[in-house]
């Protein structure tokens, strides 16, 4: 999968070199001259690079925007102006990092290529919750109530008490929803009911 680094700056100057530097180290580039051009394109898997001042839309208000929608692009962003609280609000918010204009093209590069990196690992993350998710929807109610029930621990005994069936019954569940869930384990079953938010 191809990943694109996204550069939103107002200044078209600005753009240019960035792109410019970063597609000589052979990263794909889409350039944007603000925050509303780049939230009307098609989603990019990637990361972003963004200037913080800009009109219409803010690199912050960008950043708590991308971060409400659960978007896993990690955002660097840019600014001209040494301003430290605005970089450790930025940084509060979620931002990967903070670069402050002029930077050294070694320094842009650095954060640009450890923030790819973690685009992966974040959208593999993903990926994985929603086909876990997929899995857990594919089960049936009383597939789900067992599965509940098993990660808290009951034996087939107890959870066919606690549903009014008997543990045979309780066993198809059981099997059903290890294999539908594609779990090994119980402890692989706790795992993902963490993950899906389950108690």
């Amino acid at each position: 999968m191809s990943k694109t680094v996204s550069v939103i700056d107002d200044e078209a100057s600005v753009r240019d070199a960035v792109a410019m530097l970063l597609e000589t180290h052979g990263l794909t580039v889409s350039c944007y001259d603000g925050a509303e051009a780049f939230l009307a394109a098609p989603f990019a898997a990637g990361c972003i690079v963004s200037d913080v001042r800009m009109p219409g839309i803010s690199g912050l208000e960008l950043l708590r925007t991308l971060r409400s929608a659960g978007d896993p692009r990690p955002l660097l962003l840019m600014t001209g102006h040494g301003d430290v609280e605005l970089a450790v609000q930025a940084i509060k918010l979620g931002a990967f990092d903070f670069v402050e204009k002029p930077f050294s093209n070694e320094r842009l590069i650095a954060s640009v290529e450890e923030a790819l990196v973690a685009s992966e690992s974040s959208l593999k993350e993903r990926l994985e919750l929603e086909d876990l998710r997929s899995k857990y929807a594919a089960l049936s109610d009383r597939q789900r109530d067992t599965m509940q029930l098993l990660i808290r621990g009951l034996s087939n005994k107890e959870i066919g008490q606690q549903l009014g069936i008997s543990p045979r019954t309780v066993e198809i569940h059981r099997t059903w929803v290890m294999t539908k869930m594609s779990a090994r384990s119980i402890a692989d079953l706790v795992r993902m009911s963490m993950a899906l938010g389950i108690e």
